[in-house]
């Protein structure tokens, strides 16, 4: 196909009669469709129901070291829950806290405990001047909330095929005292799926902080969620990377199973160095008297063991791959060439990463919720919801069926098509 900068302006005009004709009448069709959110689909979240069964009123609720889990007790979570998380993040059992439901709130109750206590008897970051934090973009909406939340400053920084511009990392960690983290999410990233390299992953553990309480916050969010059995990305364990370099306190790696169970209903944990952890079991002995161990255990007893839980991923991956392969399809048939738009092609995660042409996402995703399809919001993937470039578009394709999700991705190459055509013409 021919590229929509090289047409003329009578081409285009006549192309956009076209589909505005064919827009209108999708818009007449009252669509509700949902891409907004990465929520697993119904289907998904059917995997995990004979989980339910594990316990009922006969069964046995006492833990592998007798502990009645129906109690209270046992701050830092069972053993088998440790070792069972562990294995899935890659770290030893006795360097893992586990938590409730969600490692949002996890991340969020760190950074809280950073501004009111500080870190490892640090200065607490409120009585500080300024608190800056570095943020890989596009990223994570929800990690820039927090950091928003507490008024910490955030500064982006350009994702690249290989992870974080680590050159900018490092002028800005090793330089800068008031910088005290960074979001991460190593494999198959929020939004772009990218996995970091091994490079990447040394670099980081080599950084020399001019803030002794900087930390790292490795969100493994997407660990085991591959999308194919041939094509699976591997990364570097940061702890054991942080501990070869000196730096084993540099590091919190966030994990939880909420997209591998149920997101409502999971287990989240947190691994870090034994001192680290030492410092945060301080305020959950005053925040808490123990989490759900009964969840705890119901997890420990379905999946059994890491095995357990990749054999579960398999299943997912069945649901999830058709829906990613068929959104990649569409835009590859209707954009390739064009030059209106690119994409990434993830082998995991939960979202493709859509960049429109320079000034047009928001108008994009206005477009499509005007015909009925909700997308996540333009800018949403940037801190202080700001994309300077108003060009990232995140896709959830996990959530609608099928052919809800080909209608709504159909609708959203059209508006795409409409939007870049209306720029173009600007400069014809």
């Amino acid at each position: 196909m021919r590229a929509y900068k090289d047409r003329s302006r009578e081409e285009l005009l006549s192309l956009k009669e076209e589909l505005e004709a064919e827009y209108q009448k999708i818009k007449d069709m009252g669509l509700k469709l949902d891409m907004s959110r990465g929520k697993p689909s119904a289907e998904q979240l059917d995997l995990s129901m004979e989980m339910m069964d594990v316990l009922n009123s006969k069964t046995d609720l006492k833990c592998a070291a007798g502990v009645d889990c129906r109690n209270y007790g046992v701050i830092d979570g069972i053993q088998e829950a440790k070792e069972l998380l562990g294995a899935l993040i890659e770290v030893p059992a006795d360097k893992i806290i586990i938590y409730g439901n969600s490692s949002l709130n996890v991340m969020f109750d760190t950074i809280s405990h950073a501004m009111t206590h500080g870190v490892m008897g640090h200065t607490p970051w409120c009585k500080l001047d300024k608190v800056k934090f570095l943020c890989p973009v596009p990223g994570y909406d929800r990690h820039f909330a927090i950091t928003e939340y507490f008024g910490i400053e955030m500064i982006n920084i350009p994702m690249t095929p290989e992870g974080p511009d680590m050159d900018l990392v490092e002028e800005y960690v090793n330089n800068d005292e008031s910088v005290k983290g960074i979001w991460c999410v190593p494999k198959y990233s929020n939004p772009q799926g990218i996995s970091y390299s091994d490079e990447t992953v040394r670099r980081f553990a080599a950084l020399k902080p001019a803030a002794e309480d900087f930390r790292i916050f490795w969100d493994n969010a997407y660990n085991v969620h591959h999308l194919y059995n041939d094509r699976q990305d591997v990364i570097l364990e940061i702890l054991h990377e942080c501990e070869k370099e000196g730096h084993p306190d540099m590091v919190y790696k966030f994990s939880s199973t909420s997209k591998i169970s149920f997101p409502g209903s999971g287990v989240a944990a947190i691994s870090a160095s034994y001192d680290n952890l030492k410092d945060l079991k301080k305020h959950m002995t005053i925040q808490t008297i123990g989490h759900d161990k009964l969840n705890q255990l119901r997890h420990v007893r379905y999946f059994k063991d890491l095995n357990g839980i990749m054999e579960h991923m398999k299943k997912h991956a069945v649901i999830l791959r058709p829906k990613f392969d068929a959104v990649l399809e569409l835009l590859e048939r209707e954009l390739g060439g064009l030059e209106i738009g690119s994409w990434l092609r993830p082998r995991g995660g939960y979202f493709i990463s859509f960049d429109a042409m320079e000034g047009c996402a928001k108008a994009i995703v206005a477009k499509a919720k005007e015909a009925g399809v909700v997308m996540t919001g333009a800018g949403a993937t940037y801190p202080y919801g700001k994309d300077p470039h108003d060009s990232n578009i995140r896709i959830a394709p996990s959530f609608p069926p099928l052919d809800e999700l080909v209608q709504a991705t159909e609708l959203f190459i059209l508006c795409v098509k409409l939007v870049s055509i209306d720029k173009i013409l600007e400069t014809k």
